[in-house]
């Protein structure tokens, strides 16, 4: 009885004029179930709902997920296909046929969905959803979900490549049994693996807390051994390894990144610091390879601790990661302005997670700012005034015309990487760890490099051409995320129709309330020619010529 009952849930489906099969055929059954049998998601015009809703756990060898549909209506059938990921750092897909197409005519088609995972231990999300037309107010949404497992398999051999060959016959009635008992054993994996995931992220919280633990700890023996001068009541993060020297410094460095740069290996040696002299306080923001600090550095010879930002990567974090966790960081040392913030130190003390400092005066994310002033649970939400938005822009334009003026591009401006306080007053900040922190903000195009989509000029998008132009666009961007308190731009564009979206001439739609003036300078760093948007001193301009007109009246 049980497993006719198996079998009855199993074929329960729903009547679609669909006019098209879509199925797994029996090598992909085979490879990713162990059985032999056809998997037919639509057969005929039938959808099948209970194989719709059972989430596919896809091992780690296994790169290409494999789909075979073929057209009944004797006529071509539209469709579009769309792929959503719940960690883009960690896993990006590309597909062999387009996104946008038709089901051909005239027999059997197997298409596969390429997966192509990052150099970490992970399980993650993804759905594959479909929409075929068969006419005009007749369309079929399929919804496909995976749990693909990514594993750093450096010595493992790939998944071998596979030519998958259609079946002549339809399912039979003992494959589908067959199948329906892969399924349930495929579903009680997926629970096994749910458990796994719970222990590591337990096992993860642990270790999460035991930095700020050992921080709170340790005696000060480090500070009273060098004289500092510090009472016992001063705790610092306790050093596994001395303080290194220059060489040692330039040795750890090298053994992080393949081609050091002889630029960022000075800077390093110039602002190193001494481990035992920053004491983790609290978490303030928290990604899957980064966390941000709030801490304290007690200054040799000074009287007592200043309180700093720490950005670290996290143990399981690759050489790469923390390479580019340095690079980015080091972005705007030696620069002094007060509208950006730079880099206050570093240590890259062997066997010990990377760090950087930046000072803390209070300042706080702009983008998780400005989502607060939109919605709040201490009290009604700050409302922003045009004003305001205008004075906060002025400030965020006189730091990028410091760096242009330097020579220098940001490449990511945008309201995540900049700070705020309380009086509003606004600093820039390098990019490091944003990626991490902000993954909503950042796609991978295929090409295995996560960038800020849409926030890319026209030309960095398609040549990935950076220029002070391509700034002057990102600024029109972080402009639109001022005034709208950080709402996503583009929240309805698939991130791999940008370049054609932007190319047609659209554009980020006026804001509720922003005024047409402040609207006009948007658009006028949208320019689809570079040469045609204006400078950081021309938008210093407009900006303070309309922020006088506002304050003429008040």
């Amino acid at each position: 009885m049980l497993w006719r009952l198996v079998i009855l849930l199993f074929v329960i489906a729903r009547p679609a004029e669909s006019y098209f099969n879509l199925f797994l055929s029996f090598a992909e059954v085979h490879r990713l179930l162990g059985l032999d049998g056809e998997l037919f998601y639509v057969r005929e015009g039938t959808v099948n709902e209970y194989a719709m809703k059972f989430v596919v756990p896809v091992p780690a060898l296994i790169q290409k997920l494999h789909f075979t549909w073929e057209n009944l209506a004797g006529r071509p059938l539209p469709y579009t296909m769309f792929v959503d990921i719940s960690n883009p750092t960690a896993l990006s897909s590309s597909l062999n046929i387009s996104h946008i197409g038709e089901i051909p005519v005239g027999g059997l088609q197997t298409w596969a969905l390429s997966l192509h995972c990052g150099p970490y231990n992970i399980e993650v999300d993804l759905s594959l959803r479909i929409n075929v037309s068969v006419s005009r107010k007749n369309t079929t949404s399929l919804e496909f979900k995976r749990k693909k497992i990514c594993m750093n398999l450096k010595e493992t051999p790939t998944e071998p490549e596979e030519v998958l060959v259609a079946a002549p016959d339809s399912t039979s009635g003992g494959q589908i049994f067959y199948v329906a008992i892969g399924c349930a054993c495929a579903f009680m994996a997926a629970i096994f693996v749910l458990i796994i995931i719970y222990y590591v992220r337990d096992k993860k919280t642990r270790r999460h807390r035991d930095p700020l633990q050992e921080s709170r700890g340790l005696s000060s023996a480090c500070s009273m051994e060098r004289g500092t001068g510090v009472g016992p009541a001063q705790t610092f993060l306790s050093p596994e390894t001395p303080p290194p020297t220059s060489a040692a410094s330039g040795s750890s460095y090298r053994r992080l990144d393949d081609r050091p740069n002889r630029e960022l290996h000075e800077r390093i040696q110039e602002i190193t610091v001494q481990r035992c002299r920053v004491r983790l306080i609290s978490i303030e923001l928290e990604g899957t390879f980064g966390r941000v600090y709030r801490g304290s550095y007690h200054e040799e010879g000074a009287l007592s601790p200043k309180d700093v930002l720490v950005k670290t990567a996290a143990e399981h974090a690759s050489q790469s990661q923390v390479a580019l966790l340095l690079r980015e960081g080091l972005a705007l040392y030696g620069l002094s302005h007060p509208a950006l913030l730079p880099v206050l130190g570093v240590s890259i003390e062997d066997r010990s997670a990377p760090f950087l400092l930046y000072p803390h005066t209070g300042y706080k994310n702009m983008k998780r700012f400005l989502l607060k002033c939109k919605f709040s649970n201490e009290g009604p939400p700050r409302a922003l005034t045009t004003q305001e938005v205008v004075e906060m822009a002025l400030q965020a334009a006189k730091g990028v015309q410091y760096l242009h003026r330097k020579r220098l591009v940001h490449r990511d401006l945008a309201a995540r990487n900049c700070v705020v306080d309380d009086d509003l007053r606004v600093q820039i900040t390098d990019n490091a760890l944003a990626r991490d922190l902000f993954p909503q903000d950042y796609h991978c195009l295929g090409d295995n490099e996560n960038r800020p989509i849409k926030w890319l000029a026209i030309e960095s998008l398609l040549n990935k051409t950076f220029t002070t132009a391509s700034d002057v666009w990102a600024f029109g961007v972080f402009l639109w995320e001022l005034t709208t308190l950080a709402q996503q731009p583009y929240g309805e564009v698939d991130p791999f129709e940008m370049a054609s979206y932007l190319r047609e001439g659209y554009r980020l739609a006026q804001p509720i309330n922003c005024p047409d003036e402040l609207f006009a300078v948007m658009a006028y760093c949208w320019a689809m020619s570079a040469e045609e948007r204006p400078t950081f001193s021309q938008l210093l301009i407009c900006l303070q010529d309309f922020h006088t007109q506002l304050t003429r009246y008040v």
